[in-house]
């Protein structure tokens, strides 16, 4: 059996001197499923919160996702291989905004690097996420981005702070039980990303 394979073309293009050009293209629920389940399925995507998620749910999220304005998913790829699935979305219509007072421009952001194969190149990360918030702060309707990792998933945690984010409160993320969506509650660290221009 072939898997499908995504039509749909990146929305930017960041090229960085010594590590190759990173496109971010939106996600394709039916065609990425099955490489979106093989990610966050690892034990080290425990965070995540899908470890038990079958390929038919993951692509049932990513449908809802795609159906949705205020939310995006992308696939992000270092020269034409894939390496990790950013998301993005409006604080104001999200539940972090239960946790904190959300103001005008600010975007929230997840964050999956996949695991690729052999020892992870150094400045991988680094370099990826540099491409990311290049690509949040494109709009310059974005003021700030917030991060709200599991509060106890510290090495995300020091990522954002070497990356620039000052850290916030510990909040706890209300569960969402919806008919098409269910997210339990969530220990989370707040972190902020003021646009360059506000630093």
């Amino acid at each position: 059996m072939t898997s499908a394979v995504s039509a749909r073309q990146p929305v930017y293009t960041h090229l960085i001197e010594g590590f190759g050009t990173v496109t971010i293209t939106p996600v394709d629920p039916a065609a990425d499923a099955g490489l979106i389940h093989g990610w966050v399925t690892q034990e080290r995507a425990r965070f995540w919160g899908m470890g038990e998620a079958s390929r038919e749910l993951v692509q049932e999220i990513y449908e809802d996702v795609d159906r949705r304005t205020t939310h995006h998913a992308f696939i992000v790829a270092r020269e034409g291989e894939p390496v990790a699935l950013f998301q993005t979305y409006e604080c104001a219509e999200d539940r972090v905004s239960e946790c904190y007072d959300a103001l005008p421009g600010d975007v929230g952001v997840h964050l999956l690097i996949s695991a690729g194969e052999g020892a992870p190149q150094r400045g991988f990360s680094a370099s990826l996420m540099e491409a990311f918030f290049s690509f949040v702060f494109s709009d310059p309707a974005t003021r700030r981005v917030v991060a709200e990792p599991d509060a106890r998933n510290t090495k995300a945690i020091a990522r954002l702070e070497r990356t620039g984010f000052v850290l916030g409160p510990e909040v706890v993320l209300p569960e969402i039980d919806l008919p098409e969506i269910y997210l339990p509650a969530k220990p989370a660290r707040l972190a902020f990303l003021s646009a360059p221009q506000d630093r």
